[in-house]
């Protein structure tokens, strides 16, 4: 049977004709896959921007099924289901992402953040640092330490915080001598809790060594040997604590007079106190001179009035009870007065019970937030 090429000649044209025609279908159709994408991309965040989150949910689960290979979309719908507080859903989203072979590094880095921050909000803190670990040496490796930093503050793992902080500091991000300090001087207080001194005293030195201008470790070194009964070394510390650092000075100056009763420096501790006092007039210093003037306390009367001419607050209105009413004076009852009527003005207001707003005058109407009827008839002091 011989082929006849007139056949041939007029089947070629025709498939042609078809391949062609498919070839259009099928970019037709790819082109409205592109297209809805997009537009249900945009949709989802029209409604998240609108503050409607459920139907910005749903928006963008239908863009992930509709174009399952766009990063984008998982990565916007991992943020809104964490940003609602629904944690494995957040992690599904960001552990499909990392199972892909095909995610690029950036992406694949950029997904085991997200993953590390659904940890975190979640509470699960050692799947968080697993993660977190994950990103070392990556672009976020910063943010990483950063997290892991919090991370070990918030399960008081001291060392770890301390290690990485140094490592932060080594590598530029800032200053971090303070919290190392502070993270040497909870070492300190853990290692005095199980009796080991001698660990306690070489984190307190490494505290030291780190920030020499720190107040907390000379405040804790000053506390170690009140504790052990060095009361003359425990003097010393806070004398240094005191040239330092006067403010925080206030906060064992009451010890700092019962270690200089304890030792017999009774009167330069007065001494100290009294110029400290004239730099910084504090109660707390003024209740240190009590413990170790020995003077009647109808003899403290003209100091304490002078402070409290100054400054009239409460603390220091109690301490005027020190002294006993009968010794009282005139000028005394009236500063104690204006310092109790001065204390009292920020209760003698009404609070709102819807907003919180605070006036001095009854409003049957909230100024803030203009509810009805939501001040009690009762001011501050007395709810």
């Amino acid at each position: 049977m011989e082929f006849d090429l007139q056949w041939l000649l007029i089947g070629l044209p025709v498939v042609f004709a078809l391949g062609w025609m498919a070839s259009r279908l099928d970019l037709r159709q790819l082109k409205r896959q592109r297209d809805d994408s997009p537009r249900a991309y945009f949709k989802g965040l029209n409604l998240l921007l609108n503050e409607q989150q459920d139907e910005a949910i749903d928006a963008f689960i239908r863009a992930v099924q509709d174009d399952p290979d766009t990063t984008e979309l998982h990565f916007a719908l991992g943020n809104l289901f964490r940003r609602r507080g629904e944690f494995e859903r957040a992690v599904r989203v960001h552990q499909h992402l990392l199972e892909r072979a095909d995610l690029k590094a950036g992406e694949r880095n950029r997904a085991q953040l997200a993953l590390a921050q659904d940890y975190m909000k979640a509470g699960l803190f050692d799947r968080a640092e697993a993660a977190w670990r994950a990103l070392q040496g990556t672009s976020f490796d910063g943010e990483a330490q950063l997290a892991l930093l919090s991370l070990y503050e918030r399960s008081r793992d001291w060392p770890q915080a301390a290690d990485v902080a140094r490592r932060l500091e080594a590598q530029g991000a800032g200053s971090f001598a303070a919290r190392i300090a502070h993270y040497e001087c909870e070492l300190s207080e853990q290692a005095d809790a199980r009796g080991d001194t001698a660990q306690a005293e070489a984190a307190l030195e490494r505290a030291r060594q780190a920030a020499p201008q720190s107040p907390r470790p000379q405040v804790l070194a000053g506390q170690r040997l009140r504790r052990l009964g060095d009361h003359a070394g425990a003097l010393q510390a806070w004398d240094v604590l005191r040239a330092q650092q006067p403010a925080a000075f206030l906060l064992v100056a009451p010890d700092y007079a019962g270690s200089a009763v304890a030792c017999g420096q009774a009167s330069k501790a007065q001494q100290a106190l009294e110029a400290a006092l004239q730099d910084m007039p504090a109660i707390e210093l003024l209740q240190a001179l009590q413990l170790v003037d020995g003077s009647a306390p109808a003899d403290r009367l003209p100091r304490l009035l002078a402070h409290l001419k100054a400054h009239p607050t409460l603390s220091a209105a109690q301490l005027l009870f020190s002294v006993a009413p009968e010794d009282w004076t005139d000028e005394a009852r009236a500063a104690l007065r204006d310092a109790v009527a001065r204390a009292a003005r920020p209760l003698q207001r009404y609070r709102c019970a819807a907003c919180g707003f605070e006036a001095q005058h009854y409003f049957w109407q909230c100024p803030g937030c203009l509810s009805w009827d939501s001040y009690p008839p009762q001011r501050i002091d007395a709810l």
